[in-house]
């Protein structure tokens, strides 16, 4: 992995180049997490840090701009097409939409990743699906939102959850929203597309919710969720949906990081404020990659046979 050499620097500003590619740095004082005291060069650096790790699980993928250019106290706005100027290095990805073409900018090396982070995003947001098959992901998710519901809660969804895909004989993997929830992921087979992959995950997480209902819904609205149930929410498999991706920073107080974790780790016990950008590099050099298995092109799930 290149590492970034300053070109020239100054008290709020730098110039980074990686492999020959100028990046442009600005208001690396800025403070975005005033709590913390963490600025926007804090944020750049975790980056750098968890690059090599976090690089393969968001490479050749489209990916739609969250961007807090005041930090998380500050407006937000999301920005779905290459931004204009951009580099000429900087690679993107177009896919049809109902109504008409999008170009999306996608990040497949460091000095890519640090433009994008320099644009003011704090979490990553990237397609489920390859910029060269937009429409078929490889993977299958659920997104296990609290709500009203308690963080044990959640833990004992997950590990439901778990149980439940094992008996279907998935194979599946957690990792911290670094918000609130747990993700469980299901690496597949690309070949159904996403209307297919959202039907079949629709389907597993009614069945799941039938038999758990004192834990467990799939009432997505707010309003008429029950109290203290966790949401097996398989609607973000739906086209166009993203979720933030490993290794991602959260737009919260504890600047807390969506790090992925063994459902032991669940069983044991641990808290969703464990996984901080001040820590995760540490965990990460210890354990390496957890979900190195999903980048793999074997052992995916062929989720065919679940198609009628």
């Amino acid at each position: 992995m290149p590492r970034a050499k300053a070109k020239t620097s100054l008290e709020n500003d730098a110039t980074v180049d990686i492999d020959g590619r100028q990046v442009k740095l600005t208001n690396l004082n800025k403070v975005f997490w005033p709590k913390k005291g963490y600025t926007k060069r804090d944020l750049l650096n975790y980056y750098t840090s968890v690059s090599k790790w976090l690089l393969p699980h968001i490479k050749d993928r489209a990916m739609v701009l969250k961007r807090y250019p005041n930090g998380i106290d500050g407006d937000f706005f999301f920005m779905k097409r290459v931004p204009d100027p951009h580099p000429e290095w900087l690679k993107s990805c177009t896919i049809e939409h109902s109504d008409g073409p999008v170009t999306f900018p996608m990040v497949d090396d460091l000095a890519s990743l640090l433009y994008i982070i320099n644009l003011g995003c704090i979490d990553l947001n990237q397609w489920y699906a390859t910029c060269a098959h937009p429409r078929q992901p490889d993977y299958l998710h659920f997104d296990l939102d609290p709500g009203t519901a308690t963080w044990d809660a959640v833990c004992e969804a997950a590990l439901l959850v778990r149980d439940g895909l094992k008996a279907l004989k998935m194979p599946c993997y957690a990792k911290t929203s670094g918000s609130k929830g747990i993700h469980i992921y299901i690496p597949i087979k690309s070949g159904p597309d996403s209307s297919q992959v959202q039907s079949v995950s629709k389907e597993i997480a009614h069945t799941l919710a039938q038999h758990a209902p004192d834990l467990l819904t799939v009432i997505y609205r707010k309003e008429k969720r029950p109290k203290g149930r966790v949401l097996v929410d398989y609607n973000q498999n739906r086209f166009g949906s993203t979720l933030a991706s490993i290794y991602s920073v959260r737009p919260n107080e504890f600047a807390g990081v969506s790090t992925p974790v063994t459902f032991e780790e669940i069983e044991a016990g641990i808290d969703i404020e464990d996984f901080r950008m001040d820590n995760v590099v540490q965990r990460l050099e210890e354990l390496g990659d957890l979900w190195k298995p999903l980048l793999a092109k074997t052992k995916r799930y062929d989720l065919s046979k679940m198609i009628d």
